[in-house]
């Protein structure tokens, strides 16, 4: 079944942030996942929280969400990530 990684970032440090986009990307590849929404424009439609960075992954399954979150080309980008940037990642399984 399908899933999706829904992610929320707050930047702090936009230079430092955009070294780790191409390494996220070839890791999110490498595991059979694709940009759906990347940090495009928000509008906040209900409740009180504005939103920051919005990022939508797709995977072929929850399973090969987790394992690329866990895995070792990934770990090098989120290393850059935490020091750029706080954030969540929330996978969400899709309908089947």
């Amino acid at each position: 079944m399908t899933a999706y990684v829904v992610v929320e970032i707050q930047v702090h440090d936009p230079e430092l942030y955009e070294q780790y986009k191409p390494i996220a990307a070839n890791s999110i590849e490498l595991y059979g996942g694709r940009y759906l929404a990347r940090g495009g424009e928000t509008e906040l439609l209900e409740g009180d929280a504005s939103p920051g960075r919005i990022v939508i992954l797709e995977f072929p399954d929850a399973a090969a969400a987790r394992r690329w979150y866990q895995s070792a080309e990934y770990a090098e980008a989120l290393k850059i990530r935490e020091q750029a940037s706080v954030g969540r990642l929330i996978v969400v399984e899709g309908l089947a």
